[in-house]
């Protein structure tokens, strides 16, 4: 395995070889998360480039959309055709020294190509391929295209999620495709360990549909274990209360109240009784009284500035914080303090979260331009 010129030496994936023939999100998420802890990352694209490049605008300096920008740093990249035979052969020979394939073309949409796994592992048995599609491989779905929003759609979130009293909604960030890449390292992480143990590789088959009802979470032990069908509540909880929007005299916050000792302080807070009240004292008590308790929060709440109202919790013990626009929480002193914004030159991006204390991650790259790397690839492969 060649290390990656531009990464520290101890870095903890330096050396690893990260083949991604994926566009659009959760497969350049998994390849970006990888380049961020060290791997080489050599991302194959059409002569038309990742699809996301024109999903604009915004666009970044160098033309293409930021939502390429969101999860293409730190790769090389080279535009190959696999109708043309010379293209084929070259993706075939990055493919043969590869750790990981990375693909999210629909089921069997490489095989006329060579590209699928039992192929390309026939040559290169210690590699590990993640298949990513919206309904994996197999099952009677495994033909169809699978959008995130589909997916949502699909897998029940979009069915809790959102005000009772209006129409189902979706996320505002693609979820599916997030948690699917997660799902993916996670995977991919395990085979590259039980390749140190028996030198093989094998097939990760990964879909959006299995990850977005997987982290359906409590909503799914919820009804598996009821037979009833989760509600949508809107900005408050099915199991907590108070857990929730409260609306100060300047602007919403969130308070949410993980037990009864956490509720005791809030009423003590705002100098009220109200916990010694049986109807109130405990959470399912609240939860039976949930309208009554929450106008009587809101009332008062409403009374106070917002800061104030964050400064009673913060003093408390309460966890409690403002809603922010996307600009306010990259202005936060402690999204500042973690350095949460990357300034790669062409274009900013969030940071990855991964905070290691004996590993040096690298400095990424912005995100490359379409075929940036194209003839050094063709002439040197991954050296």
């Amino acid at each position: 395995m060649a290390n990656r010129p531009d990464a520290p030496t101890d870095a903890p994936l330096v050396g690893l070889r990260v083949l991604e023939l994926a566009r659009v999100l959760a497969g350049p998420w998994i390849g970006q998360t990888l380049a961020d802890l060290g791997a080489t990352i050599i991302k194959v694209e059409s002569p038309a480039g990742d699809d996301t490049r024109s999903w604009g605008p915004p666009f970044a300096e160098d033309g293409s959309a930021t939502y390429f920008h969101c999860a293409n740093r730190g790769k090389r990249s080279i535009s190959l055709d696999f109708r043309h035979d010379d293209d084929l052969a070259v993706v075939k020979r990055l493919a043969a020294d590869a750790d990981v394939v990375i693909e999210n073309f629909k089921t069997g949409g490489l095989e006329k190509h060579g590209l699928d796994y039992a192929s390309l592992a026939s040559t290169n048995p210690g590699l590990v391929y993640c298949s990513i599609t919206g309904f994996g491989h197999t099952g009677p779905k495994a033909h169809l295209p699978g959008y995130d929003y589909i997916i949502q759609a699909m897998s029940g979130l979009m069915s809790v999620t959102g005000d009772p009293d209006q129409e189902p909604m979706k996320t505002g960030t693609a979820l599916a495709d997030l948690f699917t890449a997660m799902y993916g390292l996670v995977g991919i992480e395990a085979a590259l360990l039980q390749r140190e143990r028996t030198g093989l590789g094998q097939h990760i088959d990964m879909a959006l549909l299995d990850c977005q009802m997987a982290v359906l979470a409590n909503q799914a032990s919820s009804y598996l274990n009821s037979g009833v069908n989760p509600s949508r509540v809107g900005n408050a909880h099915l199991s907590i209360v108070p857990y929730q929007v409260f609306h100060a005299s300047d602007g919403p916050l969130v308070i949410a109240c993980g037990n009864d000792g956490q509720f005791s302080h809030i009423c003590q807070a705002f100098g009220t009784n109200w916990h010694e009240d049986p109807k109130f004292s405990t959470n399912p008590a609240r939860l039976l009284h949930r309208v009554e308790i929450v106008d009587l929060m809101a009332a008062e709440i409403a009374k106070w500035r917002r800061d104030d109202v964050l400064h009673k919790m913060e003093t408390a013990g309460v966890p409690a914080g403002p809603i922010n626009t996307v600009a306010e929480a990259f202005a936060m002193d402690q999204a500042i303090a973690r350095g949460l914004t990357l300034d790669l030159g062409s274009s900013r991006s969030a940071a990855n979260p991964i905070r290691l204390s004996r590993s040096e991650l690298p400095t990424p790259a912005a995100p490359p331009k379409l075929n940036a790397d194209g003839d050094d690839i063709r002439l040197n492969g991954w050296d």
